[in-house]
């Protein structure tokens, strides 16, 4: 795959800069989070959900920049790729014909944004980390199973984190290996994607001896680490657990406290 920066925007803005990565399917935008100092960095591919990355009047997410700036305080860049509004689309919660699969378009560019940072001389190219929030999150699944190992020749991601993915088709997979070691948070109580299915995938993927870890909170829903988001119900989902399009999201601080420190500290262990 032949990969180029393409332009960054003027100046930053909220602590990122707007970046382009060519790929052999186009154009891939994102955002990028460096830390304070030279480097070289260790840093992370972050995946948005369902949603998409920005909000209205093209603001960054409040989950994404809230994440984006406390990971670059823990000293790791960030990049996250924007794998709907490069393909001109918006919140793909409602759509049930996906033409961004979390497990094909997704995982290509999640692989073009590793390789993008490992070509710059400021990044540790052996200490990348995939991260991921629901959809996203499906796609960290994906793209460590042991049959995806990248064979461009480069560093493999070194770790990977997941926010309440759905697990249910992974944990289905008589095939799942999981090549790295994986964190995957979730609530108790979430209604979109249930935790059942993550819990059959990791005490299957640990009897197999893969460093998989679940953490389970209780009373938790769907988004519980999002900043600032009161509890209320989702209508217009197309894959609600429930078949009912409907779902309850929102912040559980004790949870999303704990989620900070835990996944900081996983993503910055040696």
């Amino acid at each position: 795959m032949s990969l180029a920066l393409l332009a960054a925007s003027a100046a930053r803005a909220g602590g990122y800069e707007r970046v382009a990565i060519q790929t052999d399917q186009g154009t891939l935008n994102g955002v990028f989070y460096l830390p304070a100092g030279q480097g070289p960095f260790p840093a992370v591919v972050a995946l948005h959900g369902c949603g998409g990355l920005w909000r209205e009047q093209g603001q960054l997410s409040m989950r994404h920049a809230d994440w984006g700036e406390r990971l670059a305080a823990a000293g790791l860049a960030v990049l996250m790729p924007d794998s709907y509004g490069s393909r001109g689309l918006g919140s793909q919660c409602g759509v049930k014909d996906l033409t961004v699969r979390a497990g094909r378009e997704r995982v290509a560019d999640a692989m073009a944004a590793r390789i993008w940072l490992q070509q710059r001389n400021n990044i540790k190219a052996d200490s990348i980390a995939l991260l991921g929030w629901s959809s996203g999150g499906l796609t960290v699944l994906t793209a460590i199973r042991k049959e995806r190992m990248p064979a461009d020749g480069r560093p493999d991601f070194k770790r990977a984190a997941a926010f309440y993915p759905a697990c249910r088709s992974q944990s289905e997979s008589s095939s799942f290996v999981a090549r790295l070691p994986l964190m995957i948070l979730m609530g108790d109580a979430d209604d979109w994607t249930p935790a059942a299915p993550c819990s059959h995938l990791a005490k299957a993927a640990q009897m197999r001896g893969e460093q998989v870890e679940l953490v389970l909170y209780p009373g938790a829903l769907h988004d519980f680490d999002h900043p600032r988001l009161e509890v209320k119900e989702r209508d217009n989902i197309a894959y609600s657990a429930s078949g009912t399009g409907k779902a309850t999201v929102g912040t559980n601080m004790a949870a999303r406290e704990d989620a900070l420190k835990r996944v900081k500290a996983f993503l910055t262990a040696p």
